[in-house]
C-alpha cells in the first residue's frame, strides 16, 4: 500500500507526458484521492487560525473550491486548448489540468506544517491586532497558493511542449489555462468564503452574502491595510518564490529529458 502511494506520488511529481495522457479511470480515482486529502490538510491550516472549528469546515470546502474551478473550466479549457493548437483534446485538455491541480495539492500539503505554524504563533482572533493579523494572514496565503498555482501550471509546459506543434502554442495554451483558473478559482474562493475567518464575524460554514464584492476587493483592502513595510516585504518574497520556482521547474525539466536520454 505504501509502495503504491509512493509510485503515484512519484509519478504526479514526475509524469512522463504519455503517462499523464494514458491516465485509465482507476489511476484518475487514485490521484482525484490523494488531491482530496492533501488540499483538505492544507485547507485545516488555512481555517484553524480563526478556530479548529474553521478549519475543518475549509478543510471540507478546499478541495470542493478546486473541483468547481476544475469543473466549470473543462470546456472553456478545452476550447481554449484546440484554438490555440496544443494539439489536446477535451478529455485530454481536463486529465492535464486535474493532474496540474494534483501537483499543487502535494505541494500544499508539504507545506502544510509550516502553515500550520504560521497559524498557531500568529496573534490570536481576539488581540488587540486581530484586523492587521487576519490581513497579513489572508495575503500570505494568497500569495502561498498562487506561487504554488503557478509552478503547478509550469508542470503543463513539458507535456504541451511534447504535443504543441510549437513553442507558441505550447505558451500560449499554458498561460490561457493559468488565468482562467485563476480567476474563477479567485472568485470561487469568494463565494464559498469563510477561509481564514473574519475575526469580527461568527464562524460559519458560508456567508448569507455570497455574492456581495469580489476577491480582489478583499485583496486591495488588505495590501492597503499593511502597506508600505509588511506589504513590500510580502510582495519581495512571493516574487523570490516565483523566481525559484520558475528555476526549480526548468531544473526539473531538464532532469527529465536527460532521464529519457
Amino acid at each position: 500500500m505504501i509502495h503504491r502511494i509512493h509510485k503515484l506520488l512519484r509519478n504526479i511529481l514526475q509524469p512522463q507526458p504519455q503517462w499523464v495522457l494514458e491516465l485509465d479511470a482507476r489511476r484518475c480515482l487514485g490521484i482525484i484521492a490523494v488531491a482530496t486529502i492533501c488540499f483538505a490538510l492544507y485547507g485545516f491550516t488555512v481555517g484553524y487560525w480563526r478556530s479548529p472549528l474553521m478549519g475543518v469546515f475549509v478543510a471540507v470546502k478546499m478541495p470542493m473550491l478546486i473541483a468547481l474551478t476544475l469543473g466549470c473550466n473543462a470546456l472553456l479549457n478545452g476550447f481554449l486548448g484546440m484554438l490555440l493548437q496544443s494539439g489536446l483534446g477535451f478529455r485530454q485538455s481536463l486529465i492535464a489540468l486535474l493532474w496540474a491541480f494534483a501537483v499543487a495539492a502535494v505541494l500544499l500539503a508539504a507545506i502544510s506544517p509550516v502553515t500550520f505554524f504560521l497559524a498557531w504563533n500568529a496573534p490570536s482572533p481576539h488581540a488587540p491586532n486581530a484586523a492587521l493579523a487576519h490581513s497579513s494572514y489572508l495575503l500570505a496565503h494568497t500569495c502561498i497558493i498562487a506561487c504554488v498555482g503557478v509552478f503547478s501550471h509550469m508542470h503543463l509546459h513539458h507535456l504541451l511542449a511534447h504535443h504543441a506543434p510549437s513553442r507558441l502554442s505550447a505558451w500560449l495554451t499554458l498561460l490561457s489555462w493559468l488565468a482562467g483558473n485563476a480567476v474563477l478559482g479567485a472568485q470561487f474562493s469568494w463565494i464559498l468564503r469563510p477561509f481564514f475567518g473574519t475575526p469580527t464575524l461568527d464562524v460559519r460554514f458560508l456567508r448569507d452574502d455570497p455574492f456581495h464584492g469580489t476577491f480582489y476587493e478583499t485583496i486591495w483592502h488588505s495590501l492597503k491595510q499593511i502597506m508600505p513595510t509588511q506589504g513590500l516585504i510580502l510582495i519581495t518574497v512571493s516574487l523570490i518564490i516565483l523566481i525559484f520556482a520558475f528555476v526549480f521547474q526548468k531544473q526539473l525539466s531538464h532532469i527529465n529529458h536527460t532521464n529519457k536520454l
